[in-house]
């Protein structure tokens, strides 16, 4: 049987925004910018689960329905929000009502099919980076430079259910199952 995983579902922009995003990534010492590949907007962190419930997860979240959208992206930001910041991030402002619907509808059914997760208000956001060795005067410098950031926009035609796996240059992430959105 398959070990326990960390799982979440996410949302994988276009080939062309991770481009665009990757040509944010400038050299700040100690900075873990993400690679393009990895970049995603997490919906939901479900977090770790035992091997026997992945089928169920799975099973939960194709019955969510929700039509195709286009998702702008805009501004730079950083998590905590007070404090240096260990996590830098390009918003999606306040997102399509069609994402907090796709949130929502996730969200009810994994607990539909009793799956437990970690509940915390949802910022949507897509991660460019760790910055908690980096210097916290250049990474604000590099926010200053980039506050007015917009990319370009993005059609979402489907979510997708990942694992986070350990690996010696940080976690990767490996896709379990993609849905479309209808």
């Amino acid at each position: 049987m398959a070990p326990p995983a960390r799982l979440f579902v996410a949302l994988h922009p276009s080939a062309p925004l991770r481009v665009f995003l990757a040509e944010l990534q400038t050299e700040i010492p100690r900075m873990q910018w993400a690679p393009p590949e990895q970049i995603h907007l997490t919906i939901r962190f479900i977090g770790e689960q035992p091997a026997a419930a992945h089928d169920t997860i799975a099973d939960a979240l194709r019955r969510v329905r929700v039509k195709p959208f286009m998702l702008g992206v805009e501004g730079i930001g950083g998590f905590p929000e007070r404090g240096n910041w260990h996590v830098v991030w390009a918003g999606v402002g306040n997102g399509h009502p069609l994402l907090h619907q796709l949130r929502q509808q996730v969200d009810n059914a994994l607990l539909a099919a009793g799956i437990q997760f970690e509940l915390r208000p949802f910022v949507p956001h897509l991660t460019l980076g760790r910055c908690r060795e980096a210097p916290a005067a250049m990474v604000r410098q590099w926010a200053k430079q980039h506050r007015d950031f917009e990319g370009p926009v993005w059609p979402v035609s489907s979510f997708a259910l990942m694992a986070s796996e350990p690996s010696p240059h940080g976690r990767i992430h490996r896709l379990i199952q993609e849905y479309p959105l209808t």
